[in-house]
């Protein structure tokens, strides 16, 4: 091999992520300026501040240390998730298509599942109060377990979380399989060849179902409204991420707009076909799709209410059920 042969991929890898990486800074701001501050008729902020002057601002921030049993691990979550979210982002870029069962469905709902469980540990391994112990025994009726323990606000986000990963991400996961059934392979080199043939899996039948199924756990998997079960600050404040502070709480600012940004592409891959290239005309459309879910999710979590259970659970039976009809119509 030449080593044109060998640097190409190698800077068509690079360069794409460094360009999602870019864009996903970018649509927190978008999303909050140009969607809620205009739905609610307000200023807003700049562009920029929340997803690339806000972590900047917390990495010079002073950090705190959390009441953890395990407080290196603790502190290492927010990262594992951005690294879990890069990888799927990573397998997504048709230069790596050779490596395998990594560039497939199965390997993308495992990066995911990290992801996901990330959470139940934050609330889980965080004892703290505002970042302090308890300076004195907590003997108020109804605050003692029954084992003695206290409970805290984070054991609240854990078991939600606990719950999302069982039940609420359940759509998400079904939906990616529509395009599976279909092409009757779980890997994207597959999934994009036969939509380059026989076009676009999103304007098919169970493609049209997929796409809502989809979209539906997209809102799911953001924990944005009406499915923020995770950090509702009616009654848990920020959730998983209340005891985090300076970098830790940068790199989670970071972490949500190249979710975004990274799902999306899912969605390009699976039900457009075209995965993001940097030497392609696909990437714009890769953009394009990321705004474009954003603009959808900010309209709808703006004028949706919090779901409790009674809501939650029948919706996300709902949609399940659309799901398994898209596959089955797929098979058909």
């Amino acid at each position: 091999m030449t080593y044109t042969e060998i640097l190409y991929p190698v800077l068509a890898v690079i360069s794409t992520l460094v360009i999602a990486f870019i864009i996903g800074t970018m649509i927190p701001g978008l999303e909050r300026k140009y969607i809620h501050a205009r739905i609610q008729q307000r200023i807003g902020p700049s562009v920029i501040s929340p997803g690339i002057m806000a972590p900047i601002k917390f990495f010079f921030k002073e950090n705190v240390s959390p009441n953890s049993t395990v407080p290196r691990l603790y502190k290492s979550l927010p990262i594992i998730c951005f690294i879990a979210i890069f990888f799927i982002l990573l397998f997504l870029i048709p230069q790596t298509y050779q490596m395998g069962v990594f560039a497939s469905v199965i390997s993308i709902i495992g990066f995911l599942k990290i992801e996901e469980f990330c959470y139940v540990l934050m609330g889980s391994l965080s004892k703290s109060i505002m970042s302090l112990p308890m300076p004195f025994p907590d003997l108020v009726k109804g605050a003692v377990h029954l084992n003695g323990e206290r409970s805290f606000i984070e054991d609240v986000s854990s078991s939600r979380a606990l719950r999302l990963i069982a039940f609420g991400s359940f759509p998400f996961y079904l939906s990616l399989f529509v395009p599976v059934s279909l092409v009757g392979s779980v890997y994207f080199k597959d999934i994009v060849d036969y939509q380059l043939s026989h076009g676009p899996i999103l304007f098919s039948v169970p493609g049209i179902l997929g796409f809502i199924v989809f979209f539906i756990g997209y809102m799911i998997l953001m924990n944005e409204y009406p499915f923020a079960i995770l950090k509702t600050k009616a009654d848990v404040i920020e959730g998983p991420y209340m005891e985090y502070a300076s970098k830790y709480r940068g790199v989670i600012y970071l972490t949500r707009g190249f979710l975004i940004f990274t799902l999306s592409t899912l969605f390009s891959v699976l039900f457009v076909g075209l995965p993001p290239n940097i030497f392609s005309w696909n990437i714009l459309i890769n953009i394009a799709i990321a705004f474009i879910f954003t603009l959808i999710m900010g309209i709808v979590s703006a004028f949706s209410p919090v779901f409790t259970n009674k809501q939650f659970y029948p919706a996300v039976v709902a949609t399940s059920i659309l799901g398994v009809l898209a596959i089955i119509l797929s098979l058909l």
